[in-house]
């Protein structure tokens, strides 16, 4: 696993989301001032879970399929998703945001 650094707590505000660009693409999300890291392509369709809806019970709905997931999990918990997202592991530096991601070493 690699630590990436993504940008500053000032810059995903407490609702926000932001596309990593690397394979797998991950979705950060700022739920409330925890931060969640799941994989970007919903398991149902091609859609970007960072332009979806970030809701009060710490889920996130698809943008396109409305598909609910846990952002701590990855749990798909409403249909039409049945697969859950992958997660990743977050960690906060001060102000900076990481996200642990994997190196393809095995």
């Amino acid at each position: 696993m690699k630590k990436l650094y993504v940008c500053t707590t000032a810059d995903l505000p407490p609702g926000g989301a932001r596309r990593l660009d690397t394979s797998p693409a991950i979705a950060l999300f700022n739920h409330n001032g925890d931060y969640y890291a799941l994989a970007d392509l919903c398991t149902h369709g091609s859609a970007s879970m960072s332009e979806g809806y970030i809701e009060d019970d710490c889920t996130v709905e698809c943008p396109v399929h409305t598909a609910h997931f846990c952002l701590k999990t990855g749990k798909a918990l409403t249909q039409p998703a049945t697969v859950d997202l992958a997660t990743f592991e977050t960690l906060v530096e001060g102000d900076a945001i990481y996200v642990f991601v994997p190196t393809g070493d095995r």
